[in-house]
């Protein structure tokens, strides 16, 4: 369903729960974990379906790159951390540190940190693969279940 603002929504069923994605013009602005549903009705915008097709191929462990254009809303030091998440490939991980120095601010770990829990197109912006130096997994806005099963989705089908 079309708005004023040329926002598309759409409601995607996973195996770790419904995912709402958002779509505004010819992009993809927003990939969220979602509780509650009801207040949204889905559109069927081109975009959002390849979307939905793309993140159920990838759930069925036969897509490893997504291919959709996106726009996702940020500071420049975002938009800067979140191309730096794109760069971690399939199946890897990076620790925050390590991903603070490919970012070419290795003294910005926290700043890094925090920018990756407001990334706003989680999957196809990669921030589950980001996880501590220790090895622990660390944190996800999404939650610690959902990051697991993305991390050990991505392992088996290396």
């Amino acid at each position: 369903m079309k708005d004023k603002t040329d926002y598309f929504i759409r409601i995607i069923n996973s195996p770790i729960g419904k995912i709402i994605a958002t779509a505004e013009h010819d992009s993809i602005t927003n990939l969220d974990f979602i509780d509650d549903t009801e207040a949204y009705i889905s559109s069927d915008n081109p975009l959002l379906l390849q979307l939905e097709k793309e993140l159920f191929e990838y759930f069925e462990k036969k897509r490893k790159i997504f291919t959709l254009p996106l726009n996702p809303k940020g500071t420049q030091f975002q938009q800067g951390v979140w191309e730096t998440l794109k760069t971690i490939p399939y199946g890897q991980t990076l620790s925050y540190a390590a991903e603070a120095q490919r970012f070419g601010s290795p003294k910005a770990v926290r700043a890094v940190a925090n920018a990756n829990g407001k990334n706003p197109i989680s999957i196809l912006i990669p921030c589950h693969r980001v996880i501590s130096s220790s090895g622990k997994i660390g944190g996800y806005s999404g939650g610690i279940y959902k990051k697991e099963f993305l991390l050990a989705l991505e392992k088996e089908n290396e």
